[in-house]
């Protein structure tokens, strides 16, 4: 592609593919928006994976051809996620069909046991982040959210204005106490 020596070529590839690649991601970048790269949803966390795995492809491509066929795929991944992004934005429908509600995974210092099931998250998972949070006692936590990129938040504190858990599902049992 570059050069005759195999060696000199293959570097030469890798390097100067992937700088085009990247420039490539950053032009795309300003035209879309930052928000090509938010994990607001499972979906933009999926496309954003699929970016960084075809701007590697970029990098590995042997020829000019599988160079431009990737910078497309970049190109419709864009693409996809700005229609979508605007779709979500302007249906409550596909806002709907797209989006994942949070879940409630702990509340006032007890775990909803229902809700660890369901979700498939395990009790030491969530005292794992209570323990990046810096809580130091289950009473100071007022919630645990299972966000809907699978991240775990953490609110603890003197008071939740309940306003933040908005949206937020909440599976504990019947009769169970908040």
């Amino acid at each position: 592609m570059f050069f005759d020596d195999t060696t000199y070529d293959l570097i030469a590839r890798g390097v100067i593919l992937t700088a085009i690649g990247i420039f490539y991601v950053i032009l795309l970048t300003r035209v879309v928006g930052l928000r090509s790269f938010s994990k607001m949803t499972n979906f933009d966390f999926v496309i954003t994976l699929a970016m960084g795995t075809v701007l590697a492809g970029m990098g590995r491509a042997s020829d000019w051809q599988a160079f431009a066929q990737a910078a497309v795929v970049m190109f419709v991944l864009f693409a996809v996620q700005w229609l979508i992004a605007r779709a979500r934005k302007d249906s409550d429908a596909v806002e709907e069909t797209i989006h994942n509600d949070p879940v409630l995974l702990m509340v006032d210092g007890r775990m909803c046991e229902k809700a660890l099931e369901e979700t498939r998250v395990a009790r030491s998972d969530v005292i794992a982040k209570l323990r990046e949070a810096n809580a130091l006692n289950f009473g100071q936590v007022r919630a645990v959210v299972l966000e809907t990129t699978g991240d775990i938040s953490v609110l603890h504190g003197e008071h939740l204005d309940p306003a933040i858990l908005e949206g937020v599902r909440n599976l504990r049992e019947p009769g169970e106490s908040a």
